[in-house]
């Protein structure tokens, strides 16, 4: 079997540095020469922070997506922070979010003054928020809820929004995990399909490395609502009436602080590596999806494993490829195995309440999220995998699990 060679790059004293010695990685970059052309024409240009590039990248993620404002930003967690502000959230109010995801939802609800309230995932073969929980979890408090697209796969929209219409909630997409997704609901709401980013009041995306439009950091917000787009461009530099940029095109000589801001602005480089790699986007997703029916169709035959989404009719982005092993034990055991072959795996993601900072806050009810996070196993999923590389990953974990299936029993 033919696997990829490591990854060699040469440093400036003339050595070569091995990037990674995985003979599968967890995830990889779609990177060539176009994004090297559009560094160059950011450098050629001479101007780095916020300008031409940022504003073609938000106009055509925006006309991508299908919404009326994109807002580039310096990070998804940086996004997240400014959704909550932008609605107004702050002291007293409270935020159903998921039990089950990245800690930044969390902690920005914390850094805002908001009180993130935890709820649990459907089930373990559908990790996504349980609305029949979330509704349990509404109070007099609740401002909001967070949604959060896990794996690239969307959550049940139309029962969602439909019970925060009920309660007058706001909807914040959480959509780092599914640029590109499209939720489909045949029944009323959405009966032809929109795209994740354009379900909810307003939604958040992150360009980290690992992503499916990946440019290092850097993030970006969409919304059909003006006021909202029009705070979140103030928070997002400063409160300030007017750029850099548009200070140097001679459109404003000076400027207003109106409000109290950040800096979480997002550079040129960023965005013309986002440009590029939006090109490539719906490509790679569909690239994605082969190396998950190639999964599935090898994984079916394990025993008392659970494949997530593994019956999912709709179009997800492919951004995650999580199996859920018997116990906690068996998943121990071949994340080590798949380890010494060289496979790199991960764990999206440990449960919040666990975690020490949010002890202090009221954690019942998610058995489920915690259930999942001991059980689950990121296999390596990136659009530049090969077939070869799908298989050695599938006969190492076959072959683990038939091991510690074998094990199990002569200890009982």
């Amino acid at each position: 079997m033919t696997m990829q060679k490591p990854k060699i790059y040469l440093l400036r004293n003339g050595r070569n540095l091995t990037l990674s010695n995985w003979k599968v990685p967890l995830s990889d970059l779609d990177y060539g020469v176009e994004e090297e052309k559009a560094i160059q024409r950011v450098l050629q240009r001479q101007w780095l922070s916020m300008g031409p590039e940022v504003k073609v990248f938000e106009e055509e993620f925006s006309s991508f997506l299908g919404v009326k404002h994109a807002i580039a930003v310096s990070s998804g967690t940086a996004a997240l922070q400014l959704a909550y502000l932008a609605l107004g959230l702050g002291k007293e109010d409270e935020v159903i979010q998921p039990a089950l995801n990245f800690v930044a939802a969390a902690n920005t609800a914390i850094a805002v003054g908001v009180r993130p309230i935890f709820a649990d995932i459907i089930s373990l073969d559908e990790p996504t928020l349980d609305i029949t929980d979330v509704e349990h979890r509404i109070t007099q408090q609740t401002k909001a809820i967070v949604v959060m697209h896990y794996g690239g796969y969307p959550c049940r929209m139309a029962d969602l929004r439909a019970l925060c219409e009920r309660h007058d909630l706001a909807v914040i997409e959480d959509a780092c995990h599914a640029v590109g997704a499209r939720y489909l609901d045949s029944q009323a709401r959405f009966p032809h399909g929109h795209r994740v980013g354009q379900l909810g009041d307003i939604a958040c995306f992150s360009f980290f490395s690992n992503k499916n439009l990946a440019t290092g950091e850097g993030g970006l917000i969409t919304t059909d609502q003006d006021d909202l787009a029009k705070r979140v461009r103030l928070l997002r530099s400063h409160g300030m009436t007017t750029l850099t940029w548009e200070r140097h095109k001679g459109h404003a000589r000076s400027y207003d602080v109106v409000l109290h801001g950040f800096n979480y602005r997002f550079d040129e480089i960023r965005a013309a590596l986002g440009r590029t790699q939006l090109q490539k986007l719906e490509s790679n997703n569909h690239r994605r999806q082969e190396i998950v029916n190639a999964y599935y169709s090898q994984l079916d035959s394990l025993s008392n494993w659970i494949i997530p989404f593994r019956h999912f009719s709709g179009d997800s982005a492919y951004h995650l490829m999580p199996i859920v092993a018997p116990d906690q034990r068996t998943r121990e055991r071949v994340v080590q195995d798949l380890k010494l072959a060289g496979i790199q795996t991960s764990l999206h993601y440990p449960c919040i309440t666990n975690f020490t900072a949010f002890g202090h806050l009221e954690a019942s009810g998610v058995e489920k999220s915690k259930a999942f996070s001991q059980r689950v196993i990121t296999l390596p999923l990136y659009p530049t995998m090969t077939l070869d590389q799908v298989n050695y990953v599938c006969s190492n974990l076959l072959s683990s699990s038939r091991i510690s299936l074998l094990e199990d029993s002569n200890d009982a």
